[in-house]
């Protein structure tokens, strides 16, 4: 398989053309390999670094599959850190492919459904609207359970999240997710009567709406909560391609 085939398998499954309209990024192939190279090994990282690729090349990959890709909707010069993150791709002969909403919003692969996956929740609703499409998920907990509890399941490495506004109920029945930078959806949630919502970054204009509507807030982490899609499509790609797949983990702390 070449890195065309990829992308015809990658967009089968993911809404890249269907989403157009509404992502900044450029999802899909943003740097190609060589048509002829054939891509045997595929590394995943959240964020298209310089030491995401560099630790792709170092490992053997062909490509590097990432949530945040370096191309953003709009004309940017090809200086600086650009400059040097495109030239090691290219000298290394290695593809870029980047997927950025069509990831968050996936029933199966998705960062939201793999949120809710680790959560059990039942009864799932899309939410979180952004363009009049659906990002995040909602849905019940299979039994009531602590903020701890939650916060054990989504952050398994037990780091810190970035921000918990424990303003609602002890016993957490209802949830809804969109992950990164969404803190605004939170007021999309408490209109709904929802007892948890769960986001990566957090905001200060929120806090005193969560606190006044008794509902709890947990900021994860940006990136945090956006390591789930691209292991799950790694998952998927070793799974139906029989391609040897890796995770790069460059945490930001963020």
């Amino acid at each position: 398989m070449n890195i065309v085939d990829f992308d015809l398998w990658a967009r089968s499954f993911l809404e890249i053309d269907q989403l157009r309209q509404i992502d900044d990024s450029l999802n899909g192939i943003q740097v190609a390999c060589s048509d002829s190279k054939p891509i045997k090994k595929m590394a995943a990282a959240v964020d298209a670094c310089a030491e995401s690729i560099r630790r792709a090349h170092d490992a053997g990959a062909d490509m590097l599959f990432v949530h945040h890709g370096m191309f953003w909707g709009k004309p940017e010069p090809i200086s600086g850190a650009l400059r040097s993150r495109l030239k090691m791709l290219l000298d290394f002969d290695m593809a870029l492919y980047a997927c950025h909403l069509p990831l968050d919003r996936h029933p199966e692969v998705g960062n939201n459904a793999r949120i809710a996956d680790i959560l059990g929740l039942t009864e799932r609703k899309p939410f979180g609207i952004y363009h009049g499409i659906s990002i995040g998920w909602s849905g019940n907990l299979p039994k009531p359970s602590t903020l701890d509890e939650i916060l054990a399941k989504i952050l398994p490495d037990r780091s810190a999240p970035k921000s918990v506004i424990a303003a609602g109920p002890r016993e957490i029945k209802t949830v809804a997710i969109v992950s990164g930078g969404a803190p605004f959806e939170a007021l999309e949630a408490l209109a709904v009567g929802i007892d948890l919502y769960i986001t990566g970054e957090p905001s200060h204009s929120i806090y005193h709406y969560m606190l006044e509507g008794g509902m709890n807030f947990v900021a994860a982490g940006h990136y945090a909560t956006e390591t789930w899609g691209v292991k799950a499509v790694a998952e998927k790609a070793r799974a139906e391609l029989g391609l040897e797949t890796f995770f790069i983990d460059v945490p930001t702390g963020l």
